[in-house]
């Protein structure tokens, strides 16, 4: 199971890759390429996730969040 996505099942994104064309970041259109991926009994223990994106462009140390 998607772990993040179990817990925001509503919610577009959170993303965790951006392009660096088109101002993508600065727009938040971004995509969900890195998961956290778990079996089912394990993902339905998740309380809580998150995605540290920076707070601007030229904050970022990669095209990726942490």
């Amino acid at each position: 199971m998607d772990v993040v996505r179990s817990l925001m099942p509503d919610r577009e994104g959170p993303y965790s890759w951006w392009t660096y064309r088109g101002r993508a970041f600065d727009n938040d259109a971004g995509w969900r390429i890195d998961y956290q991926v778990a079996t089912p009994g394990l993902a339905a223990r998740a309380e809580w996730a998150r995605v540290e994106r920076a707070e601007e462009h030229a904050a970022r140390w990669s095209d990726h969040a942490r």
